[in-house]
């Protein structure tokens, strides 16, 4: 186990990973902490908490808005050591990886350890924190191999600065969505032996719904009111995951921006949002019908991404989702 204190790069300090202050705590215990600040997950938490834990670096495989950043937070949070963003794209060099040498001071002073910047993977390594690249097959090739010594070895020659070892508590998690093969990489078989993998799917509806009262609180609709507006956003998102048309649907992200845009247009209706929950067929639930759409197209609309193959506009697909949502499946499960 570790013990406590405190690594200094550059003005940032951050302390070190232990687990508690004896370094004797069961990782149950940090489990349940952690899990107090996530809905749900509880499974793909105490997967990944048993990886990092192992000093495993992880992929983490799954479509966006699944909670991976979320579960990366929360045990960060927890452990106290950093959580360094990289986005994987086609602009990300190993020198923008690594780091690289101050120019103005190479030109007064030639090269030295003193003037070389800290890229993401430096920093994450000098600092004892978890290096997260998302979109990780966005990636150039080379850019990802320059990770493979960092893995394997748990440190890395810089050119002109010496070599840099990494602090027992360094990890790489990488994130990728299995449904994205445009403009991505193939990873080689040297990267996946050197990374465990976590596939992360979409939560159920009920724990979607809690995510999005959460995360999209509308303090001043009545209580009813904002049950059934969460339920309908959770529903309908939903609904653009299993839509033939749609390749990819939206994640719980779209049910939260629609819950709260939807909030917002139906404070602007004072009869629909001071009523008690709109009874099927008056003008009030017509009126909370609407809202939702308009919701939708502006939620939704850029979220999905339609099959190539089809003629069809997102704002038509979504107006087909409100329809079986509010129309034919009320129909279908009304009496007689």
């Amino acid at each position: 186990m570790l013990t406590s204190g405190h690594y200094v790069t550059g003005c940032k300090e951050y302390p070190a990973l232990t687990t508690s202050r004896d370094g004797r705590e069961p990782l149950a215990n940090v489990r349940d902490r952690v899990q107090a600040r996530v809905v749900g997950r509880e499974r793909e938490l105490a997967l990944l908490l048993a990886a990092v834990a192992a000093g495993r670096d992880v992929l983490l495989e799954g479509p966006p808005g699944t909670s991976k950043s979320t579960l990366l937070r929360a045990i960060t949070a927890e452990w106290g050591i950093p959580l360094v963003f990289v986005e994987g794209n086609a602009d990300l060099t190993p020198a923008k990886l690594v780091g690289h040498h101050n120019p103005a001071r190479v030109l007064r002073e030639d090269y030295s350890p003193a003037n070389f910047v800290d890229g993401p993977l430096v920093e994450a390594m000098r600092a004892g924190g978890f290096l997260y690249i998302e979109e990780f097959n966005r990636a150039p090739e080379d850019t990802i191999n320059t990770l493979l010594t960092a893995m394997a070895e748990r440190r890395i020659a810089v050119p002109r600065a010496g070599e840099v070892v990494a602090r027992d508590t360094f990890r790489v998690i990488a994130s990728m969505n299995p449904y994205d093969n445009i403009g991505t990489t193939r990873l080689s078989t040297s990267v996946h032996d050197r990374l465990c993998r976590l596939a992360i799917t979409y939560q159920d509806a009920a724990a979607e719904r809690g995510i999005v009262t959460l995360r999209a609180p509308v303090p001043d609709l009545k209580p009813a009111v904002y049950e059934r507006l969460v339920a309908d956003a959770v529903a309908v998102t939903r609904a653009t995951r299993q839509h033939e048309d749609i390749r990819q649907g939206s994640s719980v992200r779209g049910a939260i921006d629609l819950t709260l845009v939807a909030g917002q247009l139906l404070k602007l209706d004072t009869p629909a949002s001071e009523s008690e929950t709109p009874g099927r067929g008056d003008a009030a639930e017509q009126s909370h019908r609407d809202t939702v759409y308009d919701a939708m197209v502006v939620a939704l609309s850029g979220r999905i991404f339609l099959d190539e193959t089809v003629d069809v506009t997102p704002e038509q697909v979504l107006r087909q989702i409100w329809e079986d949502h509010f129309i034919l499946d009320p129909a279908a499960a009304a009496p007689g």
